[in-house]
């Protein structure tokens, strides 16, 4: 017979990885939650100067100087047109782009 209760040590051993797939599983949750807030669109309605008809849309600047692909359209470059912007979008690009 030994002193040592072995037992307790398989208990002990599966609680700790159970703690430490827990603590993955949460870091995992909130990396995607703020992952998925930070990709999702917020649309905002704007007015924006059309500068190219292509193909794939058409592509206006808005009031404050940035280029946008605002779908289709039917208006001709140089006109002013209401459209859907990703504020999200032009953030992210004054921040790859600043001005100063």
């Amino acid at each position: 017979m030994s002193a040592v209760n072995n037992k307790s040590d398989k208990k002990s051993g599966r609680a700790n990885t159970m703690i430490v797939a827990g603590v993955i599983a949460l870091g995992a949750g909130l990396l995607f939650a703020y992952l998925m807030f930070y990709t999702s669109p917020e649309h905002n309605m704007e007015m924006v100067k059309v500068i190219a008809v292509t193909e794939n849309g058409c592509i206006g600047e808005t009031m404050d100087g940035f280029a946008v692909n605002i779908g289709d359209c039917n208006a001709e470059p140089g006109k002013y047109v209401q459209a859907l912007v990703d504020q999200k979008t032009k953030e992210r690009a004054a921040l790859m782009n600043p001005t100063n």
